[in-house]
């Protein structure tokens, strides 16, 4: 399950370029939270604990609470999304979204396989996967990390649906039941490289009979050929 952890954030009036520029400047990184029955409320929060938090996450969704300024004021919430830069990698901008530990939210977690399909392993197979995340509702207590399904038993032309996957207690997918998640497929693609082969070596012949037409086509169409093959024929009357 998603673990809970504790972030200090501090209350940030000031917006604009220059503003996050000098916020950043001073170690600290702008951020919102949004979400239940307040207002969104710009943040700022050390760079070098979120950097902590985010690179000690074992999934995408973190449960965070938030300690909002020094009057102990405390919000539960969920890290929605984190910007970074394209060039450097670092974290610009961090949205979190407010929940109550009550409620049920909704959330992608990624699928993961485990094991080596038997289809892959003995037959030389390929593994295909069609669902990367699988979107889900639960408690914010039952958020799972990641969600790992068992793909070893998978031979050529098996599949396993969204329907097949065991998902931990408390926990509903939000997607059609007969999606597909995982399938093992045979390889095509080494069967196409061979009949590929025996077509090329079929049409070289062709090729060699081409290149000799062409040849005698360009001859034909030499100055001078015309007359010469008349004078030619001349002679033999």
């Amino acid at each position: 399950m998603a673990k809970q952890v504790k972030l200090k954030a501090e209350p940030r009036s000031t917006v604009g370029r220059s503003a996050v520029r000098k916020l950043k400047a001073r170690g600290f990184i702008p951020a919102v939270i949004y979400g239940g029955t307040d207002k969104p409320q710009p943040l700022q929060v050390s760079a070098r604990d979120i950097n902590a938090m985010m690179s000690q996450a074992s999934g995408e969704n973190v449960l965070v609470e938030l300690e909002i300024g020094d009057d102990g004021q405390s919000r539960t919430a969920l890290v929605q999304e984190v910007q970074h830069s394209p060039v450097r990698g670092e974290i610009r901008h961090v949205d979190f979204h407010a929940i109550s530990m009550d409620q049920m939210i909704q959330a992608e977690v990624p699928l993961e396989p485990l094991g080596t399909a038997v289809g892959v392993k003995t037959f030389g197979g390929l593994l295909e996967q069609s669902l990367r995340a699988l979107a889900i509702e639960c408690l914010p207590v039952d958020l799972p990390d990641r969600i790992t399904v068992d793909i070893s038993h998978l031979n050529i032309g098996d599949s396993i649906h969204v329907r097949d996957i065991q998902l931990p207690a408390g926990v509903t997918p939000k997607v059609q039941l007969d999606l597909t998640a995982f399938s093992v497929v045979a390889p095509v693609v080494e069967e196409e490289r061979v009949a590929t082969e025996a077509e090329a070596a079929a049409a070289g012949p062709e090729v060699i009979t081409e290149k000799k037409e062409e040849g005698e086509a360009a001859a034909a169409a030499a100055p001078g050929a015309g007359k010469e093959k008349a004078s030619k024929d001349k002679e033999k009357k």
